[in-house]
C-alpha cells in the first residue's frame, strides 16, 4: 500500500511540475509579446515624429512640390483643409493650397507640437498634433495660428503615405 501511494504522489508532483511549466512558457510567451508590442511603440513614435517634421519642413519650404512625396496621389481622396473646406485628390490639394496659400506668402513656418500621438493598426497609422504656422504675406502681414492636425497614413512598399488630412483652426475665442 504505501509503494502504490508513494507513486500516486509522484504522479501528482509530475502534473503540478508540468503544469507549472506550461504556466511558465504562457507567461514568458506573453511577456514577450507585451515587450514587442512596447518596442513596436517606440518604433511607430519615432518614426511618425521624423515623417510629421519633415512634413512640416516640406511645406515650410513655401513650394507646393514639396510636401508631395507625403501624399498618396489616388484619385478620390479628399483632404481637408482651414480654406477651403476640401480638397478631392492631390492635383487639386496641390493647386488649391498653392493659389489660396502659397503664391501671396513670401515666408512659412510650419511646426509640430511636441504631443504627437501615433496609433498605429497593421498598414495604416493615424497622427494628430497641434501645429503652428507662421506665414508673412507679400504685403508685409505676418499672420500666426495655432492649428490642429490629423493624417491619415498607410504604408505602401517601404513608405508610409497620407491617404487623408485635415487641418484645421480652433474657432476665434470670444
Amino acid at each position: 500500500m504505501a509503494s502504490s501511494m508513494g507513486r500516486s504522489v509522484g504522479k501528482n508532483a509530475e502534473r503540478w511540475r508540468w503544469l507549472l511549466y506550461v504556466v511558465l512558457a504562457f507567461a514568458g510567451g506573453l511577456l514577450t509579446f507585451v515587450g514587442a508590442r512596447a518596442q513596436q511603440k517606440a518604433t511607430d513614435d519615432a518614426t511618425f515624429r521624423r515623417l510629421i517634421d519633415s512634413f512640416c519642413l516640406a511645406w515650410s519650404t513655401g513650394n507646393a512640390e514639396a510636401p508631395a512625396k507625403f501624399y498618396a496621389k489616388d484619385n478620390g481622396l479628399v483632404f481637408y483643409d482651414v480654406a477651403p473646406f476640401a480638397y478631392h485628390g492631390w492635383k487639386e490639394f496641390h493647386d488649391g493650397v498653392k493659389k489660396e496659400f502659397l503664391d501671396s506668402a513670401s515666408e512659412i513656418k510650419l511646426t509640430a507640437g511636441k504631443d504627437l500621438k501615433v496609433t498605429r493598426r497593421g498598414t495604416i497609422a493615424w497622427t494628430i498634433v497641434p501645429m503652428h504656422l507662421m506665414e508673412k504675406s507679400k504685403n508685409g502681414k505676418t499672420t500666426e495660428m495655432d492649428l490642429r492636425y490629423t493624417g491619415i497614413w498607410e504604408k505602401r512598399g517601404p513608405s508610409w503615405v497620407l491617404v487623408h488630412d485635415h487641418l484645421s483652426a480652433p474657432a476665434a475665442e470670444n
